[in-house]
């Protein structure tokens, strides 16, 4: 092949690698660098240029590791589009802050698929007590006799199948657990943990105030990014599980606020 030809045939490759991406990033909200560099099967350092391009042209915004869609601040991903983001970072996270639980310390677990995954984790503890507003959560544990599992009041939030509202923040009043176990859509040293929804957000903050300590869960595409509602300021955190992608600048600026961190390998 001539290098003209070769030369013609790259902008084709570009713009056909480039729509894979958008399409990757519109059908699961947030995509961490290294997913979409093996989707497209180009390096890191291929899929950043691409990035930057689709940026520039306002179709996705870049954040630390990743990509997301514009107006992402407000956008609230489905439970299906986070269950198939990072599935084995999650995992790994899961396993990491399992063993931040000890059998018989009551606990409260906020939504989400990296909370669900670690309340799987849980089923080989006994005497536990868990205080949750999500139904994948208690789904996760109703088949362990010796964990006993509080469902909180509310409304159903369907987009991530757990409980908010009044009743969930008042079943919260007046708890007092040794951890609460949180996920967010976002954390960033400047503003902490935060989500999309203002009712997720009270529900969240309610479950962070029962508590004597709050371990947050966050795969690396959440890590440096931020959503409209904060829910736990950085300072008020009190560990983070995160896995081995996630951007080491952010880290550091979290422990500079004083969160303990625990690297999951993946």
């Amino acid at each position: 092949m001539s290098d003209t030809q070769s030369e013609s045939r790259r902008p084709v490759f570009a713009a056909e690698r480039r729509q894979r991406i958008l399409e990757l990033v519109r059908a699961n909200g947030a995509v961490s660098l290294r997913e979409l560099a093996q989707a497209v099967r180009s390096s890191e350092v291929t899929v950043r240029r691409d990035l930057r391009a689709l940026e520039s042209e306002g179709l996705l915004n870049r954040h630390h590791g990743g990509a997301t869609m514009p107006g992402d601040l407000t956008r609230e991903p489905s439970h299906t589009q986070k269950a198939a983001a990072a599935s084995a970072e999650k995992a790994a996270i899961a396993d990491l802050a399992a063993s931040l639980v000890e059998d018989g310390d009551a606990i409260v677990i906020g939504p989400g698929t990296t909370t669900q995954e670690f309340a799987r984790k849980l089923t080989r503890h006994t005497e536990l007590a868990v205080v949750t507003n999500s139904l994948l959560v208690a789904q996760a544990l109703a088949a362990c006799p010796r964990i006993e599992v509080v469902v909180t009041g509310g409304s159903l939030r369907g987009t991530i199948l757990a409980l908010v509202g009044s009743a969930a923040e008042s079943s919260l009043a007046g708890l007092r657990v040794r951890r609460a176990f949180i996920s967010g859509n976002g954390l960033t040293a400047e503003r902490g943990l935060s989500t999309p929804n203002l009712q997720v957000a009270a529900v969240d903050r309610a479950l962070a105030a029962a508590a004597e300590e709050v371990v947050v869960l966050a795969d690396h595409t959440k890590i440096g990014h931020d959503t409209m509602v904060q829910t736990i300021p950085a300072e008020r955190i009190a560990h983070l599980v995160t896995d081995d992608d996630a951007p080491r600048d952010v880290l550091d600026d979290l422990a500079g606020k004083g969160v303990r961190l625990h690297v999951a390998q993946t």
